[in-house]
């Protein structure tokens, strides 16, 4: 990998001392933006988010920072203090009726169907969640729908200048950085607009996440744990939930679902050194139990935890606020389960029309999400974890043999992949393997080269500006002239991390994959075509496999580009101009390319960063951008 990166930092040199003069106009646009927002009325939503989008933190002081062991107590501090000038005291978030939803997977669903489920009995509800998929309103959302963006700029202006105003003269830091504030936000936007209730998920972790700042919430939930964020929560699972455990409050009811007997012991104790009362949620089943099935509006076996996990949410904050029409069956007797894990059992209760009809209609983008276009069936799944990721594998392989076949002609399997921060890529390609892709697609979180602007998208999933290579440039670069073919910059406005780490990255993940490949091949449709004498191997540095029935792999520049080589124009609704130059020199982006034109059905798995999927959905859905 080394000569990989000796070769990707020479040709950030040479783009540097280019005629483009990329780094030139990179460094002034991020000056530019680091300007103090305009004191003016009329502030566009555009200006809005540029702005946000500043205070992400660089990916240099990130490092840095957790190379530092700082007290974790005081950044929750801090944040008490930011709500303060804000002109807040964490007593009004009393009035939010909030219920607060830790995990490591499934919280976001969880909080989907919990929202839906209180949505569906005429309540007003706010729903806060990270990341965003598309645009970053999605995270602040009334009633199940992101904010306007009328709604979104005025409130941002009106935080924005509010802190600066009240900025303390001593330090030299004024504002929050992206998440905090994002947070502070919602929580005024839920308070302004009087909902009756607000469903906060947990950022990262949840005793240090700054969102526990909530001192009352009504009820608590904890989805089922696994290992992410291992830099900032610890390495295992016992470690993370003690962080996940956090969150609860002195006589505040909680929720879980069952966990591994270690991580449930740290939940048990959490609760008990706060005397917070934690239940165990019985399986779905119980409570279908005298009645039909329920149906999900979400796909997949795992969602059945989240849905129970949200059915007691619901309950309970129902019944604590003396809703009526709760019907509530007589509590079970202590189960086999519950003797094993130790917690008192939740109440087994007949859901409500309102509960079933709100579970089959929730919708959460970019989990277990299917979309069929033509030849074309795309599934969507954020999964990042090896837990979230067993499931994904599990729910897709059962899409596939559930599916119909269309035509008599042969189907491909594609995988499209990215993996970023401290996860383990290896251990989650390795677990892709049984799907037998035919092809496997790598490419950073870049929806798109492109000279517009476009300040909408605040994470990672985002639009950039081209920095054209020459022809010599491209040659000298041999095999990753198609990886560099162009340059996403300042538009991106992602400073957590740098453009040649993306970049490696890919190719480390095509490196891992075509390892496994070799080690353990699965027989596909398709040989990977024999390289062309002289030609490069692989859109890789590393050697090609040796054996001749692998899966074919490549690395794109963009999401973009991988899905106009995936598509082949067959998508009826993404279609873009003519593909770039040179998308198909590589043997077998060609040969493939052929394949996948005339395959009956092509099948594409978008996994490992639901940024990722948040910038595929943003190509193939357009009208999410609006």
């Amino acid at each position: 990998m080394s000569r990989a990166r000796s070769h990707l930092r020479a040709a950030l040199f040479l783009a540097a001392v280019s005629p483009c003069g990329a780094t030139t106009r990179t460094a002034a646009r991020r000056e530019l933006s680091a300007r103090p927002a305009p004191l003016k009325p009329g502030m566009e939503y555009q200006d809005a988010v540029r702005t946000l989008n500043t205070l992400q933190t660089n990916a240099n002081y990130l490092e840095q920072v957790k190379r530092q062991q700082d007290d974790p107590q005081t950044k929750l501090e801090a944040m008490k203090l930011y709500l303060a000038r804000s002109g807040l005291q964490v007593e009004d978030l009393d009035r939010l009726n909030i219920i607060h939803i830790t995990g490591t997977k499934g919280k976001g669903s969880t909080c989907a169907f919990t929202e839906r489920i209180l949505r569906s009995y005429g309540l007003k509800t706010g729903f806060f969640s990270s990341p965003h998929l598309v645009q970053v309103r999605e995270r602040i959302r009334i009633n199940g729908q992101p904010i306007s963006p009328e709604l979104f700029t005025k409130h941002f202006w009106r935080l924005y200048h509010r802190l600066e105003e009240t900025k303390d003269s001593k330090s030299c830091v004024s504002m929050p950085a992206y998440f905090r504030f994002l947070t502070l936000m919602a929580f005024h936007v839920f308070l302004q607009e009087k909902v009756d209730l607000a469903v906060v998920e947990v950022g990262i972790g949840g005793a240090y996440d700054c969102t526990n700042i909530i001192r009352k919430p009504v009820v608590c939930g904890v989805s089922s744990l696994g290992i992410d964020h291992t830099s900032l929560l610890g390495d295992t699972v016992e470690e993370i939930a003690w962080q996940k455990g956090g969150i609860f409050k002195h006589g505040v009811p909680a929720f879980t679902v069952p966990q591994l007997d270690g991580p449930l012991a740290v939940l048990k104790e959490r609760a008990e050194q706060v005397s917070c009362p934690l239940y165990l949620c019985p399986p779905l089943e119980a409570l279908e139990e005298g009645g039909p099935p329920l149906t999900l509006g979400l796909e997949g076996e795992h969602q059945r935890s989240n849905a129970a996990l949200a059915l007691q949410l619901a309950r309970c904050w129902l019944q604590q606020k003396d809703h009526q029409g709760i019907r509530e069956l007589e509590a079970s007797r202590p189960s086999l389960l519950q003797r094993l894990q130790r917690l008192p059992l939740a109440p087994v209760f007949q859901p409500t029309s309102h509960m079933r009809l709100a579970l089959r209609d929730t919708e959460w983008l970019g989990r277990s999400q299917v979309l069929r276009r033509g030849h074309l069936t795309w599934y969507l799944d954020g999964a990042h974890t090896s837990s979230s990721m067993q499931a994904c594998v599990r729910w897709f392989r059962q899409a596939l043999l559930l599916g119909e076949r269309r035509g008599s002609g042969p189907e491909v399997r594609v995988l499209l992949f990215n993996s970023t921060g401290d996860r383990d890529p290896e251990a989650l390609l390795k677990l892709l393997q049984p799907c037998q892709f035919d092809y496997a697609a790598f490419c950073p979180n870049l929806t798109e080269v492109s000279s517009t602007d476009n300040a909408d998208d605040g994470t990672e999933a985002r639009v950039g500006r081209c920095a054209q290579w020459t022809k010599a440039l491209a040659l000298k670069l041999n095999c990753l002239a198609l990886l560099l073919t162009s340059f996403v910059i300042a538009d991106q406005q992602n400073f957590t991390v740098t453009l040649d780490q993306v970049l490696l990255r890919c190719l480390e993940h095509q490196q891992h994959w075509n390892h496994l490949d070799e080690k353990q091949a699965s027989p596909g449709l398709w040989s990977t075509p024999s390289p062309e004498p002289g030609g490069p191997a692989s859109l890789r540095l590393a050697p090609c496999p040796t054996h001749t029935r692998s899966t074919g792999s490549l690395v794109f520049s963009c999401i973009s580009h991988a899905l106009q080589w995936i598509t082949q124009g067959r998508d009826p609704v993404f279609q873009p101009p003519s593909p770039p130059q040179g998308l198909l020199a590589h043997p077998v982006a060609g040969s493939g390319a052929s394949i996948l034109r005339e395959a009956a059905a092509i099948h594409v798995l978008v996994t490992g960063s639901l940024h990722l999927v948040g910038g595929v959905l943003k190509l193939l859905e357009p009208s999410l951008s609006q």
